[in-house]
């Protein structure tokens, strides 16, 4: 089968992330696109874990993915990419670096916290904040931040990775206010269980280490209950809910393609702003999985 012709004018996309879950799913996605309608700056931490994004691709998509090493928290490796970047133009951005952090209140260290807010809050507030001047002085472009359900209500020994992801909701509101005149849409996507490496990856309170042998019995029972059930419920959930393992950003993200071709031209109006069927006073669309 013949590939078609690569655009004239491609839609330049920058994910954070992409080592694994959403972000390399999503990145995958797009730069698999049929059509060629996409040029991906796929980031990551650490570049050698790049491979697992060229293996879905079958080896790589030089006219559609670039690989580019990004980490959130350091603000000179965000210059870095930056600079990479703004040589041409960025039509969207899509925020999805994230950490999580699970266990009893009293068990998460003082630095395990503040990593989950300089990756979950301050890192995509200082990604947005390097790459947004460009797209005012464009007076077009749009941001997508990963989000989540726990930035909606809180879940059980999961405190800090859902006040990381409250501030984050307060964040996209604001900016989806202040951003309309420039022509710049938000999306913040809300997601539900999506069957990644998530669960595994983040960090937790061992139920049977040295953390929960000075908590209470209580706690200790109800944490280690709540572990016997994690599983089985977010496995569950995920399927039910649409999302599937590979890619992982099939039901979180399935319509997007299309719709990230539809930045609005200068001087249109943008949706309102959603939550599940209801609309505030602000322009943006926020985006819930799985869907009310």
């Amino acid at each position: 089968m013949e590939q078609s012709a690569v655009p004239t004018e491609q839609t330049a996309v920058l994910i954070t992330g992409c080592s694994s879950g959403i972000g390399l799913g999503l990145a995958a996605r797009l730069a698999a696109d049929p059509a060629r309608r996409f040029k991906v700056f796929a980031t990551m931490r650490d570049l050698a874990k790049g491979e697992r994004l060229r293996e879905r691709l079958g080896g790589g998509c030089p006219e559609t993915l670039e690989l580019l090493q990004l980490d959130v928290t350091d603000p000179r490796s965000l210059a870095a990419a930056a600079r990479r970047v703004l040589g041409q133009r960025l039509d969207v951005l899509v925020c999805n670096a994230g950490v999580g952090l699970m266990g009893p209140l009293e068990t998460c260290s003082e630095q395990a916290m503040r990593t989950v807010f300089e990756v979950n809050l301050f890192g995509a507030i200082r990604t947005i904040q390097a790459f947004l001047p460009a797209m005012k002085r464009r007076r077009a472009g749009r941001i997508l931040v990963t989000g989540s359900v726990g930035g909606l209500q809180g879940v059980p020994f999961n405190s800090i990775y859902c006040a990381s992801k409250f501030a984050v909701e307060g964040l996209c509101e604001s900016l989806a206010v202040v951003l309309r005149p420039f022509n710049i849409h938000v999306t913040l996507v809300e997601c539900g269980p999506v069957r990644t490496g998530f669960l595994q990856n983040l960090q937790r309170a061992d139920p049977e280490g040295s953390e929960l042998r000075g908590l209470d019995a209580d706690t200790q029972r109800l944490y280690r209950r709540y572990l016997r059930h994690c599983r089985g419920l977010f496995r569950t959930a995920a399927w039910a809910a649409g999302a599937s393992p590979s890619p992982a950003a099939e039901g979180t993200f399935g319509g997007l393609p299309a719709c990230l071709r539809r930045v609005p031209a200068p001087g249109k109006d943008m949706p309102p702003l959603c939550r599940a069927g209801s609309c505030h006073d602000a322009r943006g669309i926020l985006v819930r999985h799985p869907p009310a």
